[in-house]
């Protein structure tokens, strides 16, 4: 039975820059406080949401060692280290066990892709290279690749290999691999409107885009499916459904860094090519953060 890092919500928290373009460290210090201060229970650094994609490997290591040094232990720290070049999502894996990361998120391959086989031998070459506990994540909609049921099972014999980041929607592949694996893999919601359905399936908890704007909420949400309580947990799901969709009303993490920016975080712009929500986008994510009550 392989322990998982964390269980509950854990936020896949966006990156601020200021106006240079540079990371804004003294806002990422505000906005962690702030994460931890309202109970989230892991923060995950330099991923899809904290754009990841647009860094260098040095500036990605620097962010890294940054999160790993102020979080300080207070919740477990998960490191973006995914790539579609095996020898670089060693190398991030790497410096991110040296700098103290509690796991890595390693994204399946894209762009070049690979066969199931190709999977296999990528994610046991990276769970080789350390000792650093490895949170799989699966997302077809942005590599054009997912992993089989058989797959999982294979990859879950490693030992480093903890659990995986689903972000599918595809529940009859979640079925098949919870069966297949048991205790041996853990599963964490990568959509935030499928928190209640995966974790009624024996789901750890979310890796959370909502919960950069509504850290207590998702976190009670995924209490409520610890501890059994499916009813209320339906409610609370149910009732943020409208503002997670608006979330995701164009391309993460566009929306909900304008989340962020009208709730009053500094957050800074995006970088290209991601550009700023339509005007119309704009208020619809304004019209459901006021309905919802959110604020810093």
């Amino acid at each position: 039975m392989k322990k998982p890092i964390f269980t509950g919500a854990g936020v896949a928290i966006i990156t601020p820059f200021k106006n240079t373009g540079e990371v804004d460290y003294e806002v990422f210090k505000q906005i962690i406080d702030h994460q931890i201060a309202h109970g989230t229970d892991a923060i995950i650094i330099a991923g899809t949401t904290g754009e990841s994609a647009t860094m260098t490997l040095a500036e990605h290591a620097e962010v890294v060692d940054f999160g790993c040094s102020y979080v300080a232990g207070r919740v477990p720290l998960i490191a973006g280290a995914g790539s579609n070049d095996t020898a670089a999502a060693i190398e991030l894996t790497r410096e991110a066990h040296k700098s103290g990361a509690d796991a890595v998120l390693s994204v399946t391959p894209y762009y070049n892709k690979t066969s199931q086989r190709g999977l296999i031998a990528h994610f046991n070459a990276i769970a080789d290279c350390s000792d650093c506990p490895i949170i799989l994540y699966n997302v077809p909609s942005r590599t054009g690749i997912s992993f089989t049921a058989e797959t999982y099972h294979a990859l879950s014999k490693h030992p480093n290999i903890n659990g995986t980041k689903e972000a599918s929607g595809n529940f009859s592949l979640l079925a098949e691999a919870m069966q297949l694996c048991g205790d041996e893999l853990n599963f964490w919601s990568g959509n935030d409107d499928q928190i209640l359905p995966l974790m009624a399936m024996g789901g750890k908890g979310v890796i959370s885009v909502l919960s950069n704007v509504a850290p207590a909420e998702t976190h009670q949400l995924t209490q409520l499916c610890l501890e059994g309580k499916f009813e209320e947990a339906r409610k609370l799901q149910l009732d943020y459904l409208p503002l997670m969709n608006a979330l995701f009303c164009e391309v993460n993490p566009i929306p909900v860094k304008k989340a962020m920016e009208q709730l009053g975080w500094n957050v800074g712009a995006l970088r290209l090519p991601l550009v700023e929500v339509t005007p119309e986008h704009a208020a619809l994510i304004q019209s459901e953060l006021t309905r919802m009550d959110c604020h810093i």
